[in-house]
């Protein structure tokens, strides 16, 4: 899995990555939930663990798709409850994506995030979305497994996919019209197999 987390705020949907090369792309897995996998995950993606304090989660929740001035508080016992809910989501969206059976305890700790308070939305005077003040890792967490929740069992449960590159491993749902979103990114996964596909039918 060739990512950093992202270095600068976005304000379109998605992350901005870094590949092992150091170059900068565009990954938009096309979720609030999935946008949390990154920072991390179970077994031996450990080693890109970025989560490493509560300010890292404040840090992400602002780069994520929940930006609008998120005034955000969490503890260290929120924080490893973070980091046990994005291996779960992990764990569940390859499952999904490799079309295997889901795991009913991996279903628990989703279910169990969910059923709590989760972040209050304000309407501004200017028609657009702030968040209440004072938010919580807590509510931050059942945001994020709510909308896991409505993605497993949405329209779009059906496209969430694994990149197709053999040495990436970032997880999206194909959100496009035609469907057929194969690449972590094209700027980055698409754009190297272009290249390989080239260099086959050059070769002698």
């Amino acid at each position: 899995m060739s990512q950093r987390p992202p270095e600068s705020p976005n304000t379109s949907p998605g992350l901005t990555l870094i590949s092992y090369e150091g170059t900068p792309y565009r990954f938009d897995p096309g979720a609030l939930c999935l946008e949390l996998l990154p920072t991390g995950g179970p077994g031996a993606f450990a080693r890109f663990e970025v989560l490493h304090e509560p300010a890292d989660l404040v840090t992400w929740a602002g780069h994520s798709r929940l930006s609008a001035g998120l005034d955000l508080n969490v503890t260290e016992d929120e924080l490893e409850r973070a980091r046990a809910l994005r291996n779960t989501l992990f764990l569940l969206t390859a499952d999904r994506a490799h079309g295997r059976p889901l795991q009913q305890r991996h279903l628990e700790v989703v279910n169990a995030a969910a059923a709590l308070p989760p972040l209050v939305a304000r309407l501004t005077p200017d028609g657009t979305r702030a968040w209440a003040p004072g938010a919580t890792g807590t509510q931050l967490l059942s945001t994020v497994a709510r909308d896991a929740i409505d993605l497993f069992t949405g329209l779009y449960a059906d496209r969430i996919r694994e990149c197709a590159a053999h040495d990436c491993f970032l997880l999206f749902v194909d959100t496009s019209r035609p469907g057929r979103r194969r690449w972590c990114a094209m700027e980055h996964c698409g754009n190297r197999a272009k290249v390989r596909a080239h260099r086959a039918r050059k070769a002698p």
